[in-house]
């Protein structure tokens, strides 16, 4: 048999990023835009909050600032 020596590996990595590019997590949002805000909650509250949004006539996104606004209101902050 004949001695073959074994592949080169290839790197599955690709090229490094250019040194003066930017991811765009550093940059501020403007103070309008809509951001994501992700997070689990219990499914009975879910539906509780949904459906009290709904019975208002308001977006479940209005009622969370709402309630935001009022609680710091209360606290003082």
């Amino acid at each position: 048999m004949a001695n073959v020596p074994p592949p080169a590996k290839k790197s599955r990595k690709g090229p490094p990023p250019a040194v003066n590019s930017t991811v765009g997590n550093l940059e501020k949002s403007e103070p309008g835009t809509l951001k994501p805000l992700n997070f689990k909650v219990p499914a009975n509250f879910h539906r509780d909050f949904k459906v009290y949004a709904s019975q208002q006539g308001i977006s479940m996104l209005d009622l969370l600032q709402e309630g935001f606004r009022v609680v710091r209101e209360q606290r003082g902050q």
